[in-house]
């Protein structure tokens, strides 16, 4: 489990565990970054599978971000955070939700889903590391 604002790998500082965030919305698919497309952002180091997508993020990181910092959706539906896995997703409203098995996935929507993790994130948000 970790305790930042944005899911952070541990052993290399990467957001995501270096998957691209943009191709969630370009290519609907969880793509590999690569080390010669990085950039900082909150605190972490986020990569792209092309210069294209680094670009289009550099230009509205929060378009891009993950929903609840990469946090397990379902997790802080039960006000605990838990990193997810950035292969399990869903695309809903403009946004990428991340989760850490196909189980939490069916479960968060099963149990509320997005307007009830909404309301619920600030509340799981003041107890993570700025």
């Amino acid at each position: 489990m970790t305790t930042q604002r944005i899911v952070v790998d541990p052993l290399s500082g990467l957001a995501l565990y270096g998957y691209d965030p943009v191709a969630y919305f370009i290519d609907k698919t969880a793509a590999a970054g690569r080390p010669a497309f990085e950039w900082r952002w909150a605190g972490a180091t986020w990569r792209f599978a092309s210069e294209a997508n680094r670009a289009e993020f550099m230009r509205n990181p929060e378009a891009f971000a993950p929903a609840y910092g990469g946090y397990d959706g379902e997790g802080v539906l039960r006000r605990t955070p838990i990193a997810a896995d950035p292969t399990i997703f869903v695309l809903r409203d403009d946004r990428v939700f991340l989760f850490r098995s196909p189980e939490a996935r069916q479960l968060f929507f099963a149990s509320g889903g997005i307007e009830a993790a909404d309301k619920l994130w600030p509340i799981v948000l003041k107890d993570l590391i700025p």
